[in-house]
């Protein structure tokens, strides 16, 4: 059962209907649906197909890799001791294959890669040497850990430089593909509960896939997330540890930014997590964000080096707010923490990242999608003379006018109370002394269920509910 990717399934086809040799690397977020995603468009279709194998010696992945060489149709009368002799064997093997279309899968390719293997020039060779000369064969290369393949093979500055012919960069599901994934699963969720479920697990597919529809969403999460045994209780050590050969270092990185909602600069980086201010760091920092778990943005006016990382994982927010500290829990601790201001602040945390995660259906929602718009954060600390404010979303758009996103998660409807309505205010008037005279500034209130009729309510203000952001 494949939900959307619409675009990557074409992608495949595209591949293996071409009239010449095709280099394809796919990649993602570990759980995201990669494998699946290449299995269910070629069936059984590969002529060989491997998995890499994380934490083993060079000579062991060697020995395994041969050993499938054999089991796939390969005759070796001499084990290869080296990459360059392994993809020897590989290119024998499917020399030999009747397909017309030869295509080899080279799952989890990053765990491959041990040092001192020479295993990215072997692949090198083979590519340039053998495959990309006829016009037969179709190379599939997939890994979770998304820095490995953007430094080894996107800005590869030997023999892989621009050999990539289709890049496909796979991205958990959408609210509305939840939603379908949701409805094929049998899981009998209303709107509402997929928007929680996405506050919990973002759009990761596997996590969804291990919803039970016997249960309640609710009971789902406390048996799977937060039981002592349940199936998805460690998932936390084993996502980074499974991206990352040391985790530690990341690992305190994440720790740091999950203290601080708005997120952290490079500097408060380095003085929670006390790691050192080098290249190591940066390396460390740019692959949590291509790997999905961070974004950095800049507010107006700031300069780069003044840039904010936050954490956007909804899983990782998920497993500090609840998870971490979960230790002898009974059947309903997930109802009944929900009357607790622990969760409640969650819940505008994790709510705020779903739209923001969601900025293009938001911008169809408030009928601005031909317009261009650079949608980021924006604060301005306080003086003794001079309010300071945090705006989560500002979107400032080519035709003058700069939306100021205010999102509230109510189940029940969210009607405006006189201090929200004071604070809204400050922060236009703050936001209006600080842009540019001809900028004109338009509240918009995201909801999760609508906003409810009062006598605090600000006039002129766009109202979106969530139910808005269910679109393709």
């Amino acid at each position: 059962m494949l939900i959307g990717r619409k675009s990557e399934q074409q992608q495949l086809k595209d591949a293996l209907q071409s009239d010449k040799s095709e280099f394809v690397v796919v990649y993602g977020r570990r759980r995201v649906g990669k494998t699946y995603l290449v299995r269910e468009v070629l069936g059984d279709s590969f002529t060989f197909v491997y998995t890499g194998i994380k934490k083993i010696t060079n000579s062991q992945q060697i020995k395994i890799f041969t050993r499938n060489l054999e089991k796939q149709g390969a005759t070796i009368t001499k084990k290869p001791t080296n990459w360059f002799e392994a993809f020897d064997c590989l290119a024998d093997l499917v020399d030999r294959s009747s397909n017309a279309r030869k295509t080899i899968f080279i799952d989890e390719i990053p765990w491959m890669d041990r040092v001192k293997s020479n295993f990215v020039p072997a692949l090198e060779y083979f590519w340039n040497s053998w495959a990309s000369a006829r016009k037969d064969i179709v190379l599939i290369i997939c890994g979770s850990a998304s820095s490995w393949i953007i430094k080894k093979v996107f800005k590869n500055k030997g023999g892989l430089h621009r050999r990539v012919s289709q890049s496909i960069h796979l991205h958990p599901f959408s609210l509305l593909e939840c939603e379908q994934y949701a409805d094929a699963l049998g899981l009998p969720f209303n709107r509402n509960q997929i928007l929680e479920g996405y506050m919990v697990m973002g759009g990761v597919p596997m996590y969804w896939s291990q919803l039970s529809p016997q249960k309640s969403l609710a009971q789902n999460i406390n048996d799977l997330f937060l039981a002592q045994d349940g199936a998805l209780r460690y998932e936390f050590n084993d996502l980074y540890a499974s991206i990352f050969d040391s985790p530690e270092n990341y690992i305190k990185i994440i720790d740091a930014l999950a203290s601080k909602k708005k997120g952290l600069t490079r500097s408060e980086i380095v003085e929670v997590s006390k790691l050192e201010n080098n290249g190591t760091l940066s390396e460390m920092i740019e692959n949590l964000i291509e790997c999905g778990f961070i974004r950095k943005y800049c507010h107006t006016g700031k300069k780069l080096r003044d840039a904010l990382y936050q954490l956007v994982d909804f899983y990782t927010i998920f497993y500090y707010q609840f998870v971490k500290n979960a230790y002898g829990i009974d059947d309903n601790y997930w109802v009944k923490i929900q009357v607790s201001p622990t969760y409640a602040t969650w819940c505008g945390l994790a709510f705020e990242r779903v739209v923001l995660m969601h900025s293009r259906q938001l911008k169809n929602a408030l009928g601005i999608s031909g317009i261009i718009a650079n949608i980021y954060s924006w604060h301005i600390r306080g003086t003794e003379t001079s309010e300071g404010v945090q705006i989560d979303m500002l979107i400032d758009r080519s035709d003058k006018v700069i939306n100021l996103c205010e999102m509230k998660y109510y189940p029940l409807g969210y009607k405006m109370s006189k201090k929200d309505a004071e604070t809204i205010m400050a922060k236009i008037r703050v936001l209006s002394d600080n842009m540019p005279k001809n900028r004109a500034i338009q509240l918009v209130m995201i909801t999760s269920n609508g906003m409810l009729p009062g006598p605090n309510s600000i006039p002129g203000t766009i109202a979106i509910e969530a139910d808005q952001l269910f679109i393709p």
